[in-house]
């Protein structure tokens, strides 16, 4: 939760070490001073924690939200590598009159591209088709027809916008708050602040399906944070986790002894040190030793009803000719099988399913690129939206899709190519959705303009997004932060000022 902010105001006395002291005896003479200035508060923290019955060895333990929270967990789809929200979401009759012809040159002046030459490129319209759905109207092309079912479930954002234009300072910024290495993900500051509801599996699972993003395992990191927060990648087949199985010859009994003798020493260690890392081995160990038994149940999908796989798709093949999303003949399978185990996550009380799809970087052959890719995700995102529901689980799972940008109106005219069949990267708009977790349904939130090249109407930066998410679990972006390096860190960007977008919520 939020840290305490001392008063700099106030003078401080600075510990000075002894020239040559070993870098641990330092150490050793900082956490003295430190439980000499705070031992009245420690002793009563712990005699308070000892009435409570709570571990102080699992940073995992659950913890209250700073206010009341309208989501419990959260299942994120990301897209990397930005779909085309022209080509999905966001129609633009005027973009197709205009299919061709060049754009406004003063739209142009000091934006920068990944490929697109300024001076030759032409606009280039849609060939989807377009239809409003359910009671809200919601616009859906042809590509998503079973998310279209969901349209008053759906929170739509067509108004986003972010600093980056290449793929991973993108990722990197929507995932962690800022275009940096070394930072923590969404994931593990919500697991940070709110602790998890399972101590069986991990608080924070990462799941991927087709070729790997560009950002990889930087994308869910815990960063700065303790490492007991990081994502922990679960396997599409096979051990959930790998090394999770006991060698064969090792019983139960002999390993749980092995394990306790290992806390013991760590936890002495921990009491000369307080050092947070050996408090996040000491909860490794005993979550990776829960996880034998608690993960092959996750894993195993034999008490699922047939007709609940087949909602999944997980007995769909991918179609002939694959695409740049395939990850190896069976990405349709295992995307499927991934959201049914997000489910199957957050009822066992996962805080935060991140599942990672690339790649959606379509700069040619788009047509063909983006049925393969939307026809992996509609039905099975489609089919976990009304699970949820059907459950009762939707009102407190938030269900995040989008990505790190989207795609320009301007065809892709790199050298060498004879027609514009792709779309480059575009930073100034793109379109998310939401569905659950206390947002509102049926609701189409800010517009661009009439070729989707910038937010007109409530544009929301990418911070303001994480703003709004953390709002959700009942967190205030301002005050869930981490002191490191002399400063308090957090998600959103301590120099721009993000906003909560309370229109978002129901």
């Amino acid at each position: 939760m939020g840290r305490h902010r001392p008063d700099y105001h106030q003078p401080r006395r600075v510990y000075r070490p002894q020239l040559g002291m070993h870098p641990i005896e330092e150490h050793q003479q900082l956490t003295r001073r430190h439980f000499l200035t705070s031992a009245a508060g420690g002793i009563g923290g712990t005699a308070l924690a000892s009435m409570l019955g709570s571990d102080l060895t699992n940073p995992m333990e659950p913890k209250l939200s700073q206010f009341a929270p309208k989501a419990k967990n959260c299942i994120f789809f990301f897209m990397a590598g930005a779909p085309s929200q022209l080509d999905l979401f966001d129609p633009k009759p005027k973009l197709n009159e205009l299919d061709g012809k060049k754009m406004d040159g003063s739209l142009l002046e000091g934006k920068r591209f990944a490929f697109i030459k300024k001076e030759s490129a032409v606009l280039m319209g849609s060939n989807r088709k377009f239809a409003q759905h359910g009671q809200s109207g919601m616009w859906f092309s042809d590509l998503v027809p079973n998310l279209a079912t969901c349209a008053d479930d759906l929170c739509m954002v067509r108004s986003l916008h972010t600093d980056q234009f290449n793929h991973h300072p993108g990722q990197l910024l929507m995932q962690t708050g800022e275009a940096n290495f070394g930072r923590p993900a969404i994931g593990s500051w919500l697991t940070y602040g709110l602790g998890s509801e399972t101590q069986n599996l991990p608080g924070y699972v990462v799941l991927t399906a087709g070729r790997g993003s560009s950002g990889g395992a930087t994308l869910w990191q815990s960063g700065f944070l303790p490492s007991v927060y990081e994502g922990v990648r679960f396997r599409n087949s096979g051990d959930p986790v790998l090394n999770l199985t006991n060698p064969a010859g090792l019983p139960d009994k002999l390993q749980r002894r092995g394990l306790d003798a290992l806390n013991e020493l760590n936890a002495m260690r921990h009491a000369k040190m307080h050092d947070p890392e050996i408090a996040s081995r000491i909860a490794s160990y005993e979550l990776a030793f829960r996880m034998q038994s608690a993960a092959p149940e996750l894993a195993d999908l034999s008490g699922e009803s047939e007709a609940t796989k087949e909602a999944y798709g997980l007995n769909r093949k991918d179609p002939k000719g694959g695409g740049r999303g395939s990850g190896g003949g069976e990405t349709y399978e295992t995307f499927g099988r991934n959201c049914l185990l997000a489910r199957r996550m957050v009822e066992r009380g996962v805080r935060f399913v991140n599942i990672v799809h690339a790649s959606w970087d379509h700069h040619s052959n788009l047509d063909h690129e983006l049925e393969f890719n939307a026809g992996m995700s509609d039905q099975p995102v489609a089919a976990l939206i009304k699970d949820l529901k059907q459950r009762g689980l939707l009102d407190e799972t938030l269900v995040v899709w989008g990505s790190e940008f989207g795609r320009t109106p301007l065809g892709e005219n790199r050298p060498g190519r004879k027609a514009n069949t792709g779309r480059d990267h575009h930073p100034n708009a793109f379109t998310m959705f939401m569905a659950g977790g206390g947002v509102k349904g049926g609701l189409t939130y800010g517009e661009t303009d009439e070729i989707g090249w910038d937010p007109i109407v409530d544009p929301v930066h990418a911070n303001d997004f994480h703003a709004t998410l953390l709002a959700m679990f009942g967190l205030d972006h301002e005050r869930l932060t981490h002191r490191h390096g002399g400063l308090e860190h957090r998600l959103t960007s301590v120099t721009r000022k993000s906003k909560i977008i309370d229109d978002w919520m129901a």
